[in-house]
């Protein structure tokens, strides 16, 4: 029979695997962001290319150059077009979610557990390709019949079809939140005369605020790096869009059409990595402010 460890070496073992872990995944992030930045920053201190024209410059050419001898990488419409279908997306899903959560917690909870918490991780499920597939056939379609346009595509399908996507996440947080507010604040509110909606209104949906700017800023962040079902319907011109159905290309669209394309190393090269860089650090952005949300939730609490 094998010999079994002390307790106090069990105890060692353990902590070594698991802070090993940890060194593990620090040493992953910071791999990767330090490879992200310093690609990233090449294409502005080695190729020469102008930040100031890159943040603020509306024309995007990789395959042509300009006088200067560099590509044209004004990367403002990309910009705007992704926050354009992030905003769009997320003003779409926001009453959905909540209103979905309120009848799901607060008027059926019941039906709300056993049947529209299992179809919403259902939804979870489904691939980014088969959004894409749907809202290309149908979105599209229904764009040029109501709109009476020739192709359809444009910021206004893109963000419909996020919005689907990111419905699920943001009513599962907004769900969560208000099942997070004690029942003994519904129970004074209603003792002191409101009724049940303004119980909802004035005191659920109050308690459970930092929850739901958690699931918003969390769909937000979903629909600004969202790529392969945004690229089904967008329409992937990298021009500044003119309306909400005009073909046009977020940063991550134009990230997957053009990776593949040019020179690693090359100036274009550089200025792809600087576009992954910006939207790595938006992301970050994101990350930390659900952090502070969070923590200013916690102070509230407490």
């Amino acid at each position: 029979m094998a010999k079994q460890l002390p307790k106090r070496d069990l105890e060692n073992v353990g902590l070594g695997v698991t802070g090993a872990c940890v060194a593990l995944v620090t040493l992953v992030v910071a791999a990767l962001i330090f490879m992200v930045a310093q690609k990233g920053l090449s294409a502005f201190f080695k190729d020469g290319v102008s930040i100031v024209e890159f943040f603020t410059g509306t024309k995007w050419d990789l395959a042509n150059t300009a006088e200067n001898g560099l590509p044209y990488t004004g990367a403002l419409p990309l910009i705007v077009t992704s926050f354009a279908v992030m905003v769009l997306s997320t003003l779409i899903a926001l009453p959905i979610a909540i209103g979905s959560a309120i009848f799901a917690v607060e008027i059926q909870p019941k039906f709300g557990s056993k049947v529209f918490q299992p179809l919403i991780e259902l939804l979870t499920g489904i691939p980014s390709v088969v959004f894409g597939l749907i809202g290309f056939h149908v979105v599209v379609g229904l764009m040029k019949s109501v709109f009476h346009v020739s192709t359809g595509l444009g910021i206004l399908p893109g963000a419909i079809v996020l919005a689907v996507m990111i419905l699920p996440t943001m009513t599962t947080l907004s769900v969560d939140g208000l099942r997070a507010v004690p029942d003994s604040y519904r129970q004074g509110s209603l003792a002191l005369g409101y009724t049940r909606w303004q119980t909802i209104w004035h005191v659920v949906l109050k308690s459970a605020m930092p929850s739901l700017m958690t699931a918003i800023i969390l769909g937000m962040t979903r629909a600004f790096g969202e790529t392969l079902a945004v690229r089904m319907v967008i329409g992937g011109i990298e021009a500044m869009p003119t309306s909400l159905l005009s073909p046009a290309s977020t940063i991550t669209t134009t990230l997957t059409t053009s990776m593949a394309v040019y020179a690693e190393g090359s100036a274009q090269d550089d200025v792809l990595w600087a576009l992954g860089l910006l939207l790595m650090g938006m992301s970050l952005i994101f990350i930390l402010i659900i952090h502070l949300i969070g923590r200013k939730g916690a102070k509230a609490r407490g």
